[in-house]
């Protein structure tokens, strides 16, 4: 809608950016903003034949040439916001363009706060469950592995094979929770069992005994899993055709390459040091 909408008019005219400036100073703001490349032209709010003032604010419709939403029109919106106060410090940006960039900064805020802080106590309920440092840090590692290498992949697919508009700015967020409280209970089963059965046997028989007696039990409930996820993409919304994909691929890859290849054979290499101290 937006593409044929810029083919007869300035690309942003369906949504402009709007910025808000006291009533003593919005003409100034209205200079600076002209200035702005992008920026077609900015016109206050009008009451008849005069700027509407409430609360001694005056509204500002800044309409850009670049899309609603895009690289460039966030760009804008990023130098009005540091330009801006220099004149008016009461100055606020907000419109379409302006809440997708602060969603896609919170986001990435989220992500950072949330995601190291679930991986700390999941840490913590490991090395209590196992009775160890280092099986944990490897399971901790191999789930955080395996979270890169699905979101990679998965953009590559997303961006040159189905080729998708783009994606919601919490994707990575929920993916990351899903795909790191499953795949860390698949490796809690195995390293359970292993650790049962190496107390009996000594270590590297005790994973191979494990593994051998989880495998089954585990691919299957990977599978059922991956496929009840994948349902969720005949459902016409992009971000639950990108969180089933998601979290489908990211499951399958936990339990047939992580989980049976790459914990296993980390662990054996280790022997008694997968259990210090």
């Amino acid at each position: 809608g937006q593409n044929e909408l810029a083919k007869h008019f300035p690309a942003g005219s369906g949504s402009p950016l709007v910025v808000i400036a006291s009533k003593d100073k919005y003409q100034n703001v209205i200079q600076k903003i002209d200035q702005i490349g992008g920026v077609i032209n900015s016109i206050p709010v009008m009451d008849g034949k005069n700027v509407k003032v409430v609360n001694n604010q005056v509204m500002i419709n800044v309409t850009l040439n670049y899309l609603d939403g895009s690289a460039d029109a966030q760009n804008v919106v990023k130098n009005l916001r540091s330009i801006l106060p220099s004149i008016d410090n009461t100055a606020l940006v907000g419109g379409g363009t302006a809440v997708s960039l602060d969603v896609n900064n919170n986001a990435k805020r989220d992500l950072r706060v949330i995601a190291p802080l679930i991986l700390f106590v999941i840490l913590i309920i490991l090395v209590v469950l196992l009775r160890s440092l280092v099986a944990p840090v490897i399971l901790i590692l191999s789930v955080i592995l395996s979270f890169t290498a699905t979101v990679g992949l998965s953009a590559f697919i997303f961006n040159h094979l189905f080729h998708f508009p783009g994606s919601d700015a919490s994707i990575p967020l929920f993916g990351f929770v899903f795909l790191v409280a499953l795949g860390v209970d698949y490796n809690i089963f195995l390293m359970t069992r292993v650790r049962e059965e190496s107390l009996k046997l000594g270590t590297r028989a005790g994973i191979l005994r494990g593994l051998s007696v989880t495998g089954s039990v585990i691919t299957s409930a990977g599978i059922v899993l991956a496929s009840t996820f994948a349902a969720l993409s005949v459902i016409p919304i992009l971000f639950l055709v990108q969180i089933a994909f998601i979290v489908a691929f990211g499951v399958l890859l936990d339990t047939l390459i992580v989980r049976t290849l790459l914990v296993p054979a980390l662990s054996y290499d280790l022997g008694k040091y997968i259990w210090w101290p």
